[in-house]
């Protein structure tokens, strides 16, 4: 499946023309390499990395989806790798070295 087609599908975006200039933008990562083409292809299993705002999900993708349908039913095709808060992740404190004095 497509990367925006799967975007749509999954409903991070409304439109797929949205989805291709939100990768084309360069921002979207597929398995920890940037996706600069809306047509990459992605499989269950794959990791997307996206900017949301001033955050970013790290998602799985567990299933593709047929359609796109409600919300709940696009959450049961992917899980979020990082349950906490996305807008932290930066400032976590196992990511800073040694304080010093």
């Amino acid at each position: 499946m497509r990367l925006d087609l799967l975007l749509c599908r999954l409903r991070f975006v409304k439109s797929r023309s949205q989805a291709q200039r939100w990768i084309g933008e360069g921002h979207m990562r597929l398995n920890g390499q940037r996706a600069l083409r809306a047509d990459c292809a992605i499989k269950a299993g794959d990791v997307l990395t996206l900017p949301v705002g001033h955050a970013v999900r790290v998602v799985a993708i567990d299933a593709l989806p047929e359609r796109r349908g409600p919300p709940a039913e696009a959450r049961a095709h992917y899980r979020e790798l990082d349950a906490r808060n996305p807008a932290a992740i930066a400032g976590a404190s196992e990511t800073r070295g040694p304080a010093t004095p």
